[in-house]
């Protein structure tokens, strides 16, 4: 126990039998009524105990309870009830302030900048949990919610977008905006493939490829386009309306030819993910198809989720999907070729967008964006969670960079840029 520290709680509590000059303690009247709302409290939240002429123990010769003599303390610095004051477990070396448990959830008054508690307050006063990864910047500017984060192979520019009907343009080196792209409608979702950057728009998919400065509009989209992913040389677009958009890279032409639309859904198309020679689709109408990226037909349909398939993603051999219902299953392909349920992860809320990544040991990583305005990071397989990202809004956006460097995106418009530690995070 710091020396300090004990002569802090010393003062607070009264003198001790050594004689220090101090102020009685008496019981808190808001504690008596219930509402005592300060913590620590300087006064004691339980009755002062009776002696045997019925008296209490500081009541010596007719005095009553506002008599100014000592309280004596126990070598603990408990009182005999040992539900008052308790010593701190854990204090900062040269402070005179007790250790307090912070509980892990964001503190709203300090997000807002108006939080009173300072260093007293029992919420975090950070936008993370844990030690695994710190926050670098923020990138300020979008307006509306970030739906789209893209970052070219090849570029030394991240590219963000927005329902701002915006697309930014940040300069990697310096975090400083290099431009502006004013679009004609909300931003859905982003895609970077090689040197391409493809945006959903409602009706359309812009195609801009930042080597040549070529620009192309794909038009058949019906609605907005929620969900872009390209595999097998094919370029697929969930839509507001449930089909699947197909275009076919034309390398003489230097354009894009629609090849093909894929029917099955009965409401938007706002996943997909590509993984091995499959095509997985998550839906509003609660399904998950699988299709053939050689026949582009639908093969399977998986209906184990009770709300909207907002994320799906391939990991391993194993299809994870996440939804509103607030479950992450885990499907695995069965000796006949099907998928089925292998593991479900429960959430306490409706889940919006998962991240897969790996972390400074290249250990595969999870993020799972909830909304509640938060980003659990866990562990696979074994989904042990180590830490979180808070947000003012919730995050929509997540994506991985070169460099240990990854960025989120959220409802406020602010994106962040994070990193996990250049040396690998020492284990007890």
């Amino acid at each position: 126990m710091d020396v300090d520290g004990g002569r802090r709680f010393s003062n607070r509590l009264g003198p001790s039998s050594s004689g220090e000059n101090g102020k009685q303690q008496k019981v808190c009247i808001h504690w008596r009524q219930g509402k005592c709302t300060r913590f620590p409290c300087p006064f004691l939240h339980s009755e002062l105990p009776t002696a045997a002429n019925g008296k209490r123990t500081n009541q010596v010769n007719g005095t009553d309870d506002n008599y100014r003599g000592g309280l004596r303390r126990s070598n603990n610095y408990n009182f005999s009830n040992n539900r008052v004051w308790r010593a701190p477990t854990q204090q900062a070396a040269g402070t005179n302030a007790p250790f307090m448990k912070k509980i892990q959830k964001l503190c709203n008054h300090w997000a807002q900048g108006s939080c009173k508690f300072g260093d007293n307050c029992k919420y975090l006063h950070q936008w993370s949990s844990g030690d695994s990864f710190s926050l670098l910047a923020p990138l300020e500017g979008h307006q509306q919610v970030v739906t789209g984060i893209a970052l070219p192979s090849g570029s030394d520019k991240l590219y963000t977008g927005s329902q701002d009907e915006t697309v930014r343009v940040w300069d990697c080196q310096s975090g400083q905006l290099a431009g502006v792209i004013k679009l004609e409608g909300a931003v859905g979702c982003m895609l970077s493939e090689g040197p391409w950057v493809f945006v959903g728009l409602p009706n359309l998919v812009k195609a801009w490829n930042i080597q040549t400065n070529t620009e192309l509009s794909l038009n058949g989209p019906v609605g907005q386009v929620y969900s872009l992913v390209i595999g097998n040389d094919l370029l697929f677009a969930g839509t507001q309306e449930g089909t699947i958009l197909v275009w076919k890279f034309n390398v003489a032409g230097n354009c894009f030819d629609p090849a093909a639309s894929l029917k099955g859904h009965t409401l938007a198309v706002v996943s997909m993910v590509v993984g091995g020679n499959r095509l997985y689709s998550g839906s509003m109408d609660h399904a998950i198809k699988v299709w053939s990226l050689d026949t582009l037909q639908c093969i399977q349909t998986l209906s184990g989720h009770s709300n909207v398939v907002m994320s799906v993603l391939c990991w391993d051999q194993f299809l994870l999907s996440a939804s509103l219902d607030k479950t992450v299953k885990v499907w695995v392909a069965t000796n006949s070729g099907s998928l089925e349920v292998t593991y479900t992860h429960n959430e306490e809320h409706g889940i919006l967008a998962l991240c897969g990544m790996h972390d400074s040991e290249s250990k595969p990583v999870l993020f799972c964006s909830c909304n509640d305005n938060c980003v659990y990071v866990y562990d696979l397989p074994s989904f042990h969670e180590r830490g979180k990202i808070f947000s003012k809004k919730e995050t929509r956006a997540m994506q991985g960079g070169p460099g240990g460097i990854f960025f989120t995106g959220d409802g406020s418009g602010q994106v962040r840029v994070w990193k996990w530690p250049s040396e690998p995070t020492a284990t007890p």
